[in-house]
């Protein structure tokens, strides 16, 4: 990983399916975080959804209720994550395996894979890998995936804070 400096800030990208549940938190979450610890010269943060179902709308009402309760205000659209995406952002995060899939198929030559993972991969607890769909789960879904996006922005914050250079 590269060092990371206020002259160019590390972007990063949460991307589920239809950006409305899923990455918006991610992105509120993270940024959030980012706001805690003083750093918002060093990031920039941003969400997307490998499908256009979506497109410039609010984050899912429960999304936005679940983040309010824990004092994150989730202000992002709806947008569809494009092949251009590979080349601007600095860190690709996936909320699971088949839109990870979804975005390893716009990298044709796996030129970015290395940029391409799945946040789940900063969680502490054990878990499948996958940030669950919040639908099937009522609002205890919600509930259940902010704070795997929690715990998982927080580590993966941790890591990236060792790489600033100042």
């Amino acid at each position: 990983m590269t060092f990371i400096t206020k002259q160019k800030p590390y972007k990063i990208v949460f991307v589920c399916l239809g950006n409305i549940c899923r990455s918006p938190t991610a992105e509120g979450v993270f940024q959030h975080l980012v706001n805690e610890r003083g750093l918002e010269p060093y990031f920039y943060v941003d969400s997307a959804g490998t499908s256009a179902y979506h497109i410039g709308e609010a984050a899912n009402s429960k999304s936005r209720q679940t983040a309010n309760k824990h004092g994150i205000e989730l202000r992002s659209r709806a947008r569809r994550f494009e092949s251009d995406d590979l080349h601007e952002f600095d860190l690709i995060i996936a909320m699971d395996r088949e839109n990870l899939e979804n975005i390893k198929a716009l990298d044709s030559k796996s030129s970015f894979e290395d940029k391409i993972i799945l946040l789940r991969e900063y969680d502490s607890v054990s878990g499948d890998g996958e940030v669950p769909d919040p639908y099937y789960g009522g609002i205890d879904g919600f509930q259940n995936v902010f704070d795997i996006v929690k715990r998982s922005c927080d580590s993966l914050l941790d890591e990236l804070e060792e790489n600033i250079e100042n």
